[in-house]
């Protein structure tokens, strides 16, 4: 898949909203700064495309970026982040679920957790709700250049195990840094793709 003219459409905060198309949608669920928009920059091989930030809490929207005319990349709020008030952090429970129960061209969904951590509760009631749901998806724990080649079996089980992540679910370390994994994340989101 060569990618040639990625693009931001839109932002949404409801339904309304959503760009109207026929493409598959690849979401994008993780905890706050944990890298969803640099793991869309560099997947697209576009340095300031999707939006990032020091700050966490900063994508406040669910953002669609129309990578060529094969899928769609749907950037949803980052979860868990403290330092907003409670009825913020329910409006962006109520839009990302309101996105994943209705959108019916949501094909899969890349579950982006920090590598150098423990998977937080939200992370887990996440991937209990992809479970559930049957939505195939791929772990990708983001950040693997800030851990040492020797720590990095540990982590993978320690987020397998927390996780709960069985031989069927697809997991890959990601680096924004120095693209690794970036093909893992190519080769599953080919097979939503036509």
């Amino acid at each position: 898949m060569k990618i040639n003219n990625p693009e931001y459409i839109s932002s949404a905060v409801n339904a309304k909203d959503y760009p109207f198309h026929y493409l598959p949608e690849i979401a994008l669920a993780g905890r706050s700064n944990v890298g969803k928009s640099s793991l869309i920059n560099k997947v697209v091989n576009r340095k300031k495309m999707a939006f990032t930030s020091s700050k966490p809490g900063k994508t406040q929207t669910i953002n669609f970026y129309q990578i060529d005319n094969y899928f769609y990349f749907v950037d949803l709020p980052g979860y868990g982040f403290a330092k907003v008030s409670k009825a913020e952090k329910e409006e962006w429970g109520r839009m990302i679920e309101g996105y994943l129960l209705n959108r019916s061209n949501l094909e899969a969904i890349l579950l982006v957790i920090d590598a150098r951590h423990k998977p937080t509760k939200d992370d887990i009631q996440m991937f209990n709700w992809i479970v559930q749901m049957n939505m195939p998806a791929l772990v990708v724990a983001t950040k693997i250049d800030k851990i040492k080649k020797s720590q990095r079996k540990k982590q993978e089980k320690l987020i397998k195990n927390t996780l709960g992540i069985n031989q069927f679910t697809p997991f890959t370390f990601f680096s924004a840094e120095t693209g690794e994994g970036k093909n893992e994340v190519f080769k599953f989101i080919g097979q939503f793709v036509d």
